[in-house]
């Protein structure tokens, strides 16, 4: 039936704060980012957004799965998919925060 919709949106979901992270940071990595000393082993830049699409992706589709294997948005379902709620929220957050103060410090928190 329809479980491809389900499927597709958990799977994509991730990738809209991501782009958006992106979108609202893009004339930083090139002004501000770009102009700090990295390590020797610092990926280039060219890997993040491969690296992400993959990570992202990856977390979708796992809760999908968790989603479908504990039947929807039931009480079983509520805390692992509630603290998958809240880790993304963080993740989508640490860029506009990161880029926005453009403070190194953010990193260690």
């Amino acid at each position: 039936g329809r479980m491809w919709v389900y499927t597709v949106g958990f799977t994509v979901l991730p990738h809209v704060g991501g782009f958006l992270g992106w979108f609202l940071n893009r004339k930083e990595i090139p002004e501000w980012y770009e102009k700090l000393k990295k390590p020797s082993w610092c990926p280039s830049r060219r890997v993040f957004p491969v690296a992400w699409t993959m990570l992202y992706t990856g977390m979708g589709y796992a809760s999908y799965l968790v989603w479908n294997d504990l039947g929807g948005c039931g009480s079983k379902a509520i805390v692992p998919l509630g603290l998958y709620g809240a880790q993304l929220v963080f993740n989508w957050a640490w860029p506009p925060l990161f880029f926005g103060a453009r403070n190194l410090n953010m990193v260690i928190m």
